[in-house]
């Protein structure tokens, strides 16, 4: 399958402009990046045979302020979501030292000391059982 490159500017009247890299001639525009992504597939339809399945690759320009931001953003979300994943663990090995051994604590008041539903403080059980 054949992919093309689509850089995405915005143009002085606020529109998108789409422009298929190395095609010559190719290109459209959209009031969203969304509409200008839809329309560059029909553009392309008149250079190229394989436009219907080929793949594009999407290159949006910004200013450097907005990829900054972006780039913050994805790096604190990869963080949350490494954070979410230990959480995750510590809840697991909480249940299990809870609901086990000599506590043999119930779900229920297993949950209300971790701040869970007693249905997850279940369900967490029950993955640990597996």
């Amino acid at each position: 399958m054949k992919s093309y490159r689509v850089t995405y500017e915005r143009d002085q009247a606020g529109w998108w402009v789409a422009s298929v890299r190395g095609v010559r001639g190719c290109h459209t525009q959209g009031r969203t990046v969304d509409e200008a992504r839809r329309r560059i597939r029909e553009a392309l339809d008149l250079f190229a045979d394989d436009a219907r399945t080929a793949e594009i690759v999407d290159e949006v320009k910004l200013p450097t302020a907005a990829t900054r931001a972006i780039r913050a953003y994805a790096t604190s979300r990869k963080r949350a979501d490494e954070e979410d994943r230990r959480a995750a663990l510590a809840a697991r090995r909480a249940v299990r030292v809870l609901r086990t051994g000599r506590l043999k604590m119930s779900a229920r008041d297993a949950a209300r000391l971790l701040g869970l539903s007693h249905q997850r403080v279940h369900q967490l059980s029950q993955e640990d059982a597996e």
